[in-house]
This record gives structure tokens, sequence and C-alpha cells, in this order.
């Protein structure tokens, strides 16, 4: 890494507003308290999707608004799974997919990921049409597998942060690189954690 990267990494950290830096730090907080199966995690997802999602509206990414806002519904809908809604006896339970789930699951993102990558690919001023489809569409789908506590959820997270980090290296936020890296190796602690847990 040559010390032109580096001070680019510094300066896209030093413009950053204090509620992106809180709100990515309450997101490295869910990834934490999720891998730990703290129903928490949710409450903690959903102070980071409500400031995204007025950073990403007032930034005029009404995409990404709309994406953060999507996933506020589901920080409230994986706390009352988690939580069992005040009964013990309902609170949901790792579990885990066959394989014919994970091809069914795998080929119809990866055909939404295309139709939308297809369309945003008539507008010139997109980067990287079908990587951001491909980010958005598994990202979306996934965040239901880890409110049913479905444990190959955390394997998905791996592939979609890697793509994702290939996708920011591409555009340039090297800042958004380094909070990806950190849900990378969060996602590799989750699955085994969770894999403990299951075996329990």
């Amino acid at each position: 890494m040559d010390n032109s990267l580096i001070t680019e990494i510094i300066h896209q950290f030093s413009v950053q507003s204090s509620w992106e830096l809180l709100a990515a730090s309450l997101g490295i907080l869910y990834v934490v308290l999720a891998a730990k199966e703290s129903a928490w995690c949710w409450p903690a997802a959903f102070a980071s999707t409500v400031i995204y999602t007025v950073l990403f509206w007032e930034g005029q990414l009404p995409m990404q608004a709309l994406l953060n806002f999507y996933y506020m519904g589901m920080a409230v809908y994986g706390f009352i799974l988690w939580r069992g809604v005040n009964n013990t006896e309902n609170i949901i339970a790792i579990t885990s997919r066959p394989l014919k789930f994970h091809i069914m699951y795998i080929t119809a993102g990866l055909v939404i990921s295309f139709l939308i990558g297809y369309y945003l690919d008539s507008f010139p001023e997109t980067q990287l049409p079908y990587l951001d489809a491909f980010v958005m569409v598994f990202s979306v789908m996934t965040t239901v597998l880890m409110a049913r506590k479905v444990i190959e959820n955390w394997l998905y997270w791996i592939v979609i942060d890697s793509f994702a980090i290939a996708l920011y290296w591409q555009t340039g936020f090297y800042a958004t690189i380094v909070m990806f890296t950190v849900y990378l190796v969060l996602a590799a602690y989750g699955y085994l954690n969770w894999k403990k847990l299951h075996a329990v």
C-alpha cells in the first residue's frame, strides 16, 4: 500500500461527518451482537439505518435511502423474532437450510441482480451497475436469512462483503472499505460462533 493510498484513506475518514461515523460504529456493533446471538443487535441496526436513511436522502441517493429504510423494517422484524414476543417458547432458534434451498436462493438472486444491473446500465453515469446490483440484491435477501437465524447467512455475508470491498475499491470509497473489511472478519466469526451454538 503506497503513501498516496494511505493519505487518501485518512482523508476519507477526516471528511466523514460525526453522524456517518456514529452510523458506521452502530453497524459494526450490530454485527458483533448478532454474532453473539444477542437480540440487542437489532436496536443497534435500527439506529444505524435511521441515520443512514437521513444521510443518503440528504445526499440525494434515494435508492440507498430506500434500502436503509428497508433495513429499518427488518430490524424491527428481527427484534420481534429474536425476542419471541414475550414468549420464550417462541424464540427463534438457529437453523440450517438444505442444498436445494441454496441453489434456488442463489439462482433467484443472480437473476434479479442481472435484471437490475441491466436496467442500471442504461444510465451512463452509473458505475459498475452489475456489481452494485449484486451487492444490493443479496444484501436485501440475506438480511431475511439473518432475521430467521439461518446459519448460512454468515457465508453469504462473507461473499457479499468481499464483493462490496471490490465495488468500493473501484469507486474510491476507501473509508468504507475499512468498515466492510471489519464486517468480513466479523462474518467469519459469526459463522463459527453460530455453528458452535447450533451444535449445542
